[in-house]
């Protein structure tokens, strides 16, 4: 039974032998990275932005592109309708819609599904929640162009799933964000690398619902400290936005010592795998 951070809880899972093969992905694979793109780094970032929150979105995408990188974005499909199912006290704040996702996305910007309308799926019966994996599959493939699902990475709500809800998503897109676990040895992580023989389950971490500078700091910095690895933080709006928010100076800040570090890649999340997968 291992624990992991879910957004706004922690909860318990127990991980079986083909859950573990399938996330790992990587039992003979060696911790250097055999991506077809040069250079190879030994280490890749990706922090995983959730919500839409309209101001912090888009300063997230500038300080990115100040620094030459990619921010990695996910939407609420329904949210600019109106359609929210978050907590009020973290999903209050103005959201954007598919013309400013379609303009980030031009930009160069990874722009990915987080649920419908932000329901936690566990909650519903497989068919409902099946339905709004669908649901808001097909509004992206609508909405956002140039989507296309056997490269978009679906991020559940609350980074809560079950393996029935992973497979089924997995069965529509390339891979799923959701829980992490520590599947490199205690205190550690971070993946190894998926190989390219199909979808892949990846967890990432999350910290709230204050301010997460400090949080990140730390994570990176452990992170940092290991051989190698692909390390997901899942973050929010900036500022006062959204839930465990970071500061917009910690951020800026943060990138500009980043892309200094010569053994490390700062990737969005469906990035990565386009580029380091076998």
């Amino acid at each position: 039974m291992l624990l992991f951070s879910t957004g706004l809880n922690t909860k318990k899972i127990t991980m079986n032998r083909s859950t573990f093969i399938r996330t790992a992905a990587a039992g003979a694979l060696a911790l250097g990275f055999t991506g077809r793109l040069a250079p190879v780094k030994t280490h890749v970032l990706s922090l995983s932005f959730d919500d839409g929150f309209k101001k912090s979105f888009y300063k997230t995408a500038e300080i990115h592109e100040e620094h030459g990188l990619k921010a990695c974005l996910n939407i609420i499909a329904s949210a600019h309708l109106g359609n929210n199912e978050g907590p009020e006290e973290y999903h209050h704040y103005p959201v954007g819609n598919f013309e400013d996702w379609n303009r980030l996305k031009e930009r160069g910007h990874e722009i990915m599904p987080h649920t419908w309308a932000h329901n936690n799926l566990t909650n519903l019966p497989f068919a409902a929640a099946t339905a709004l994996i669908d649901k808001c599959l097909d509004y992206f493939d609508e909405h956002l162009v140039g989507f296309e699902r056997n490269k978009a990475v679906y991020n559940f709500a609350y980074n809560a799933s079950t393996p029935e809800l992973e497979d089924y998503a997995l069965s529509k897109v390339r891979a799923v964000r959701t829980g992490g676990w520590d599947i490199l040895g205690e205190g550690r992580k971070a993946h190894r690398f998926p190989d390219k023989t199909g979808p892949v389950r990846l967890g990432c971490w999350s910290y709230g619902p204050e301010n997460a500078d400090k949080w990140v700091e730390t994570e990176v910095n452990k992170f940092l400290a290991t051989e190698g690895g692909w390390l997901i933080l899942n973050l929010h709006g900036l500022d006062d936005e959204g839930w465990g928010p970071v500061s917009t100076k910690f951020l800026d800040s943060f990138l500009k010592r980043m892309v200094n570090i010569d053994s490390l890649d700062v990737l969005p999340v469906g990035m990565t795998l386009e580029k380091y997968m076998a």
